[in-house]
């Protein structure tokens, strides 16, 4: 490939059924009601219109780059913002004052049914923090299910790295479940309380359109589909594939091998799934454990026709850059990904094409296309992020506790289908469990209050060598860069 051209990293954070069933589908002028075949997805068959699916069809707008978010009104009279959708949390937050980054916030003081809780709420993410308040008042969602509801709001007050240059969204959508909620699992994670007051089918579905089009451009915005209460037929081709959701905090799920072009990794499966492994819509790649992601990009070296290829490339510090017009596409084997079926014995494969993990990015000076590399090392789990979501239409079936994958309508370029999957396969040749599962959150708790006493005492230990006379002293004195803290934080 061409020139190599520097870049800072970094993403939002902070993308035969079996034992499916199939639908059948029934348009009438209020709703769409889909009806089950008893093994299926249970989805929305509603006369009162509280959901009509094809209402929600496009309402959401964004890009992996910058994330897909849904206007929202909030508070009385209502004040409309744009709010990021996000699988890999559980609080509904918004900014509450004034930020560089962004153009308008929720101003409390102008709802007359806010209600400060008195309670302070603080959340981090993989990229960025928010501190502020929490507070209840009402939502309504103009392309989401009828109806105001009362919602518990964290008042975003202050941010570090959480709201970034070139975003249109003011706040974040956490949908996950309420474990994960902060300060606690006591405060009611939005989609729940849609569920409790609405009373819609405890399902949601996603499908993010930024398949194989510019990260970042201002001009290449394009969006997707929040389907509240089940899934929408004309949003996805052919069956859905279902995975169990191992662990209701994160949307945690097991997988069982990965594949470069025809090659597997040949890892443990467990490898996979070191401490997580989980779909989020609101991490920007497909983020994998550190062995994964060096034998992965391994074998993409081995079976790709580049014969030198620079390290910064994989390791997102550095654009690959052609001369305008071209790909390196050609270049780069599909990737694929075995998830274990709700059959556990069989296994199926979401395949993504590398039009999907090799990212055009905006122009850099007009003579040139440049890419970047969709995939990360992660320390704390594999996450499967916008790189992959994008090419699959995902049904977050929470009343039968599993993920549903099928092709995305709109995971198509120049007419080729940017993705693909297969199965059933058997899970024979791998461990009946790959998932260790997580750590439980109170046993998360003593252990960092361990790690905290340790800490506290090795400081306690640096400063009197600080205030004791150093008799036998070093050599020269220096802080090497492999103690660096700078060189090992959390991106």
């Amino acid at each position: 490939l061409g020139a190599l051209v520097r870049v800072d990293g970094g993403e939002i954070s902070r993308w035969k059924s079996i034992d499916s069933g199939q639908f059948s589908v029934t348009h009438t002028a209020e709703a769409l009601a889909l009806k089950s075949d008893g093994s299926g997805l249970s989805l929305a068959s509603d006369p009162t219109g509280t959901v009509n699916f094809l209402d929600m069809v496009n309402n959401l707008q964004g890009d992996s780059g910058r994330g897909y978010y849904i206007e929202m009104s909030i508070g009385t009279p209502g004040q409309k913002l744009n709010i990021l959708v996000d699988t890999g949390s559980s609080n509904f937050a918004v900014a509450a004052a004034p930020h560089q980054f962004i153009t308008h916030y929720f101003n409390t003081a102008l709802s007359s049914t806010y209600r400060s809780t008195g309670r302070t709420v603080a959340v981090r993410y993989t990229q960025g923090n928010w501190e502020g308040e929490l507070g209840i008042d009402s939502v309504s969602i103009p392309r989401g299910p009828n109806g105001t509801i009362n919602i518990n709001i964290a008042a975003i007050l202050s941010s570090d790295g959480f709201f970034l240059p070139g975003i249109n969204w003011q706040g974040i959508l956490g949908l996950a479940y309420p474990v994960l909620a902060r300060p606690d699992s006591s405060v009611e994670p939005f989609f729940n309380s849609v569920v409790r007051q609405l009373g819609i089918p405890d399902v949601f579905s996603l499908q993010m359109c930024g398949a194989g089009l510019s990260a970042g451009s201002e001009t290449d915005t394009t969006g997707g589909s929040l389907i509240m209460g089940g899934a929408e037929p004309s949003l996805y081709r052919g069956s859905v594939w279902y995975t169990p959701i191992i662990e209701e905090w994160y949307y945690q799920v097991e997988v069982l091998k990965l594949e470069v072009g025809d090659q597997n990794l040949n890892l443990d499966c467990r490898e996979y799934n070191m401490d997580k492994a989980i779909v989020d819509s609101g991490t920007t790649l497909l983020r994998l454990p550190v062995n994964v992601f060096n034998a992965l990009v391994e074998a993409i070296i081995r079976s790709s026709l580049i014969e030198e290829f620079s390290s910064g490339f994989w390791e997102g510090t550095k654009l690959a850059c052609l001369m305008k017009g071209e790909n390196p596409w050609r270049f780069f084997p599909k990737l694929s990904i075995y998830l274990r079926a709700t059959n556990t014995s069989e296994s199926f494969r979401v395949t993504i094409l590398p039009q999907l993990y090799i990212q055009p990015i905006t122009d850099v000076d007009g003579t040139l296309d440049c890419f970047r590399f969709g995939v990360s090392s992660s320390t704390n789990g594999m996450v499967i992020g916008a790189t992959v979501m994008e090419g699959f239409y995902v049904v977050f079936d929470r009343t039968q506790r599993r993920l549903g994958f099928a092709l995305s309508s709109c995971a198509v370029s120049d007419g080729v289908a940017l993705s693909e999957i297969e199965g059933p396969f058997s899970a024979a040749d791998v461990a009946a469990d790959c998932s260790g599962g997580p750590l439980k959150e109170p046993l998360v708790w003593m252990i960092s209050y361990a790690l905290m006493a340790v800490c506290a005492l090795a400081l306690l230990i640096l400063l009197l060598m600080l205030i004791l006379p150093c008799r036998c002293g070093n050599r020269n004195g220096e802080i090497t860069d492999e103690s660096s803290l700078v060189r090992h934080r959390i991106k």
